[in-house]
C-alpha cells in the first residue's frame, strides 16, 4: 500500500465515524456567506502566495505546535496572503475542521480546505464549514470522480484546485478545463521530492491558468526558480510554520524584504 493510499484509507475510516445529516451540512451551508473568490487576484498578480496552517506532515513528522490556528492566519493574512490553507487531514497532519471554522472566524481572507477528497460528502462538508477553495488531488480520484468533484465544487460556489504530480496525471486535470492546477514536486505516492518536475509539467499549462507550485518552496530560490518555469503562485506550509515569525518569512519568499 501506497504512502497516499494509506492516507485515504484512513481518510475513508475517520468521515464514516464524523458525518452528520445532509439536512444539517444544507442548513449551515444556507446560513453562511458566498463563498470568497480569490480567481481574479490569483490572475493578477505576478506571483501570489498560498500560506498553510500546517502542524505536521506524513515526511517530516511534528513541524509546529500551532495552538491558535486563528492567530497564524490572522498573521498569514495581515502579511498579504491571497489564500490561507488549512489542513484539516487529522491522522497523518495534525489537522480539523475545528482548525478551518477558527481560521474563518478571524479573517476575510479566502480560505482552502486542504484535504484528501474522497467523497461528495466531503464538498458540502466544506462549504458549511466556509470554505472557498478545495483541493482535488488527481492521483487520488479516478476520471468520473474528479470531473464530478469539479462540478459540484463549482456548484457550491467554491474554486478549485487541480493537483497533479505526473505528465499523465496533468492531461487528466486538463480534461475538465480547470482554472488553477497546483504542480506538486512530493510524490504522494513515495513522499520523495523531485524540484525538476516544476520544470518539466508547468511550462505545458497555458497562461490562462493559474499555475500553484507545491512543496519544496523553502526560500527566495526555490521560488524564483518555480516562477522561471512559469509558476504564479507558490503553496507553502513548512517554512512559514517553522519560522520565529511568518510574516518576515512570507516577505523574504517573495523577495519584498528586499525593497525595505
Amino acid at each position: 500500500m501506497s504512502v497516499l493510499d494509506s492516507i485515504i484509507e484512513g481518510v475513508r475510516e475517520d468521515l464514516a465515524l464524523s458525518r452528520v445529516s445532509m439536512a444539517q451540512i444544507s442548513e449551515a451551508i444556507d446560513a453562511i456567506p458566498p463563498a470568497r473568490d480569490p480567481l481574479a487576484t490569483l490572475l493578477k498578480n505576478e506571483m501570489s502566495i498560498i500560506a498553510e496552517v500546517k502542524r505536521s506532515s506524513p515526511s517530516k513528522g511534528v513541524l509546529a505546535k500551532i495552538d491558535d490556528p486563528a492567530g497564524l492566519g490572522e498573521k498569514y493574512s495581515l502579511a498579504g496572503a491571497t489564500i490561507i490553507s488549512v489542513l484539516t487531514e487529522q491522522r497523518r497532519f495534525g489537522g480539523s475542521l475545528a482548525d478551518l471554522d477558527a481560521v474563518r472566524a478571524r479573517v476575510d481572507t479566502p480560505i482552502l480546505r486542504k484535504d484528501f477528497m474522497i467523497d461528495e460528502y466531503q464538498f458540502f462538508q466544506a462549504r458549511a464549514h466556509g470554505a472557498d477553495l478545495v483541493l482535488l488531488i488527481v492521483a487520488a480520484l479516478g476520471a468520473n470522480q474528479l470531473n464530478d468533484y469539479h462540478q459540484l465544487s463549482l456548484e457550491l460556489g467554491m474554486r478549485v484546485i487541480v493537483e497533479v504530480h505526473t505528465n499523465d496525471e496533468l492531461e487528466r486535470a486538463l480534461e475538465i478545463s480547470p482554472q488553477i492546477v497546483g504542480i506538486n514536486s512530493r510524490n504522494l505516492k513515495t513522499l520523495e521530492v523531485d524540484p525538476s518536475v516544476f520544470a518539466e509539467l508547468i511550462p505545458r499549462l497555458p497562461h490562462s491558468i493559474v499555475r500553484v507550485a507545491e512543496s519544496g518552496i523553502c526560500s527566495r530560490a526555490d521560488v524564483e526558480s518555480a516562477q522561471k518555469y512559469g509558476a504564479t503562485a507558490i503553496l507553502v506550509g513548512e517554512a512559514l510554520v517553522k519560522a520565529g515569525d511568518p510574516a518576515i518569512a512570507m516577505r523574504e519568499l517573495l523577495g519584498l524584504d528586499r525593497l525595505i
